[in-house]
């Protein structure tokens, strides 16, 4: 025989009911919670990338750029001097990594000074090294004159320029051993001096830089003695 079905109290199914509401009522405020707390963090985290990325920008676009020395080049010329300035110079610049332009102001402008001794004896630097004969124009590395006074004039104020630019500009080979057509042997060497101290790495990539005294003294110990340490420049240069 069949049991009759078990009845419930009308206030007990209700408080069954309401609590079941309220149950789902919490839940959903806890969900609601959580959505709030996941869409404010991932705000956070954009604003944040946000800022560090303009942080990244700023501080990228102020701070300084730093400009390799440039890699010493090495001519072929191998006469004997004095050397004269190559028939085919946009050649020689091009090969020296630089390019012929009309000057501008605004950039770079500075002047090293380089003496040149061979057995005891001055080597004049050849005038217009650097400028093309048949537009005029300069690389940012050149000569005006036989004084030895060296023009670098550049429209980015940080790039850097080397010795061995020059003379591959003048195609005059620089190495340890050689200058020009000159080798050193048993008796004679090639010694450089900057600032009348010296240099003893491969002259060619001695940094050219403003009012820099360079000397390249090639002959015997007793020729190489009282090398210059300075040079008296022209007011303005």
């Amino acid at each position: 025989m069949a049991q009759p079905p078990v009845r419930v109290p009308k206030d007990e199914a209700r408080a069954t009911r309401q609590a079941k509401a309220a149950a789902q009522r919490e839940s959903n405020r806890r969900a609601e919670r959580r959505r709030k707390i996941l869409v404010g963090s991932l705000v956070v985290i954009v604003v944040l990338a946000i800022v560090a990325g303009i942080a990244g920008i700023v501080i990228a676009a102020t701070r300084p750029r730093v400009v390799a020395l440039p890699g010493p080049v090495s001519a072929t010329g191998t006469s004997m001097p004095p050397w004269a300035v190559p028939a085919n110079t946009s050649e020689q610049i091009q090969a020296a990594g630089l390019s012929t332009s009309a000057m501008s102001p605004g950039g770079a402008h500075f002047h090293p000074h380089l003496d040149i001794r061979v057995n005891g004896a001055a080597v004049p630097v050849a005038a217009n090294i650097g400028v093309d004969p048949t537009t005029g124009t300069m690389s940012e590395l050149h000569t005006h004159d036989a004084s030895g006074i060296v023009h670098i004039e550049s429209a980015a104020k940080d790039d850097r320029y080397v010795l061995g630019q020059l003379f591959t500009e003048w195609d005059v080979r620089l190495d340890r051993t050689h200058l020009g057509g000159l080798t050193a042997d048993s008796t004679r060497s090639l010694v450089a001096f900057v600032d009348g101290k010296r240099f003893d790495g491969d002259p060619a990539r001695i940094e050219l830089l403003a009012h820099r005294q360079i000397a390249l003294l090639f002959g015997t110990r007793d020729q190489q003695a009282n090398p210059p340490s300075s040079y008296n420049f022209p007011a303005g240069e």
